[in-house]
């Protein structure tokens, strides 16, 4: 299997309480919910971010939807990303079913908050999940490429905060391919 799951304290989110996982921190005013830390390997799919919206985003295989635990809603998301031992990035996610395109399979789509030179089609990504920025919707495509330009803008702006900035040199980054950190589907290998 080639994915890593791990939750982690202390968890922020941006006012979207998501049960299962994650205790929040009382301190910094972060209910309970998020972070949700993923590694896997980024696979090719339906190259449809790239060429249709101008905006390539790395996708998870199946292995990885699967396991992401039931409580996650089908929605938009921000966090960090980390391709292979690159600098860590921020990235907007959507997890779901990507009506636009009518999907039959769930997927994890991240767009990274940066222009590579090149496709990292096998490279493994880590991601660390924290915020849940909205729910997933049916868009024309016009409204589709705004409201991900408004979720970019929305994300870069959330992850300025300094209790999401702490999670940008979380331990889990640091980790060779997640290495200090195996839990799968939360639990640990």
């Amino acid at each position: 299997m080639n994915c890593v799951f791990r939750n982690a304290l202390p968890f922020v989110t941006m006012g979207r309480v998501v049960k299962g996982f994650g205790r929040g921190s009382k301190e910094l005013g972060i209910p309970t919910g998020l972070p949700f830390f993923i590694v896997g390997q980024v696979i090719k799919q339906f190259r449809r971010g790239q060429r249709e919206l101008g905006l390539p985003t790395a996708n998870f295989s199946e292995d990885v939807v699967e396991h992401l635990p039931k409580e996650l809603d089908c929605g938009i998301y921000c966090g960090w990303a980390k391709v292979d031992s690159g600098p860590v990035y921020k990235m907007v996610m959507s997890i779901g079913w990507n009506p636009y395109y009518k999907n039959t399979k769930k997927s994890i789509e991240t767009h990274i908050l940066h222009e590579f030179k090149k496709d990292f089609y096998g490279s493994m990504l880590k991601v660390a999940i924290l915020a849940y920025l909205r729910p997933e919707k049916n868009f024309s495509s016009l409204e589709l490429i705004t409201a991900i330009k408004s979720d970019i803008q929305a994300a870069d702006k959330l992850l300025e905060q300094p209790e999401y900035q702490i999670f940008k040199d979380n331990s889990f980054f640091q980790d060779k391919n997640g290495q200090n950190n195996k839990y799968i589907n939360g639990h640990k290998t």
